[in-house]
Parts: structure tokens; C-alpha cells; sequence
């Protein structure tokens, strides 16, 4: 049985209010309609516009990046282990994050 996650942003001052995200939907989906603070560019993860650094994590486990996420990682945050595209995630876990400027 699938259930829902919560994704909650360090830096919003709705903090306290994180958005629930059904098991398996992508991100960029769910936190467009939500005026979340991550914002939204190509949406292929070549841009890198929705970098967000993962500061916490739990109630599931998210996948590591696959080959172009990767890439794009290594270059737009070559030295964060923990920074990852919004755009490439699927609700998987429920993950506290921020958002981070390209290097």
C-alpha cells in the first residue's frame, strides 16, 4: 500500500506547514500547484533550476540520482553529496530540504 509523504522547506515561514505528497508522484508537479519555494525550469534536470539541498530524510528512502541527474549534480554542485533536482524526485521519503544556488 502506498502512502503519503511530507516535504517541508528550511527556508519557507510556512514551515510548519509541509506539503503531503502522494507515494510515487513527481515533485514538480505537486509543489507547482503548492507555490512551494523551489522553483521550476526545464523540468529534465539540465538546468538546475530546482536545486534543493535533502537536510533531512525519513519514512522512506530516496533513490540515488540516475545518469543525467548526476551530471547535472556534478556540475551545478560538485561539492554537496546532498543536493539533488526537485524536478528528478519522486516522492519516496519524507525529506526536509533547501533551496541552493548552482556553483
Amino acid at each position: 500500500m502506498l502512502s503519503d509523504f511530507e516535504i517541508s522547506f528550511e527556508d519557507d515561514p510556512k514551515a510548519n506547514s509541509p506539503v503531503r505528497v502522494v507515494a510515487g508522484r513527481n515533485l514538480s508537479t505537486v509543489l507547482d500547484v503548492e507555490n512551494s519555494p523551489i522553483l521550476f525550469g526545464c523540468r529534465t534536470g539540465i538546468c538546475g533550476t530546482c536545486l534543493i539541498e535533502v537536510l533531512d530524510q525519513n519514512e522512506g528512502v530516496l533513490p540515488a540520482p540516475q545518469a543525467l541527474e548526476a551530471e547535472s549534480l556534478d556540475l551545478y554542485a560538485p561539492s554537496n553529496p546532498k543536493a539533488r533536482l526537485a524536478c528528478q524526485l519522486s516522492a519516496c521519503a519524507s525529506i526536509r530540504v533547501r533551496k541552493i544556488q548552482a556553483k
